[in-house]
């Protein structure tokens, strides 16, 4: 397999399961913190805060899978 394939392959799977886990993560903090967007209807501040958590969740989730993939390249190439 080509070496730029490979590694667009880990950086794409890194970045998805960054993605859902950063916002399943921000999701549940958003519920203990009393902000469930999911689970309501209407479109006040606490749904919205909670919109928020679900978001971070996934640039945070997104960021530390890339910085683990970038640790993870490192240890194998020494």
């Amino acid at each position: 397999m080509d070496k730029n394939l490979k590694q667009g392959l880990k950086q794409g799977l890194a970045d998805a399961c960054g993605f859902v886990l950063g916002a399943l993560a921000g999701w549940e903090l958003g519920r203990a913190l009393g902000f469930d967007f999911i689970g309501s209807t209407e479109w006040q501040l606490p749904q919205l805060l909670g919109l928020g958590f679900i978001l971070g969740g996934c640039g945070v989730g997104r960021w530390a899978a890339r910085a683990l993939l970038a640790q993870l390249d490192g240890l194998n190439r020494k």
